[in-house]
């Protein structure tokens, strides 16, 4: 199983096709409440919620929540990271999600996770 990034999404948002065929490839996907709220907090408009809330239903996508599981695995890791690597709490928050749910985290970011240790990276190139 698979948990998708945000910027991956956003691609896919932008009409970029290998977005678009990686999500379609693999419906049934899932992305951390964080990348729901990242994207919800980016719309323009009621219409383009409707869209989104639409592909996540075509996409049978699931939306992983933050449990206190998560929350204190990302908070270890902004305790390891924040300040060698400069990992900021929204990433915190999905390599978290990924770890705890054992899923590969699939994202054209990999600069963002890739000091984690442990996590199961899937490099989407745009």
């Amino acid at each position: 199983m698979i948990l998708v990034d945000t910027d991956v999404l956003i691609w896919n948002l932008r009409g970029n096709v290998g977005a678009a065929e990686l999500l379609d490839e693999n419906r049934g996907f899932c992305i951390s409440a964080v990348t729901y709220m990242e994207l919800v907090q980016g719309l323009r408009n009621k219409a383009e919620f409707r869209q989104l809330r639409q592909a996540i239903r075509f996409w049978d996508a699931g939306i992983i929540h933050i449990t206190e599981a998560v929350s204190a695995r990302a908070s270890y890791l902004v305790e390891v990271h924040a300040l060698a690597d400069a990992l900021q709490l929204a990433d915190a928050l999905i390599a978290a999600t990924a770890l705890e749910g054992g899923f590969a985290l699939v994202t054209g970011n990999v600069k963002h996770y890739r000091k984690i240790e442990g996590i199961s990276l899937q490099p989407f190139a745009p």
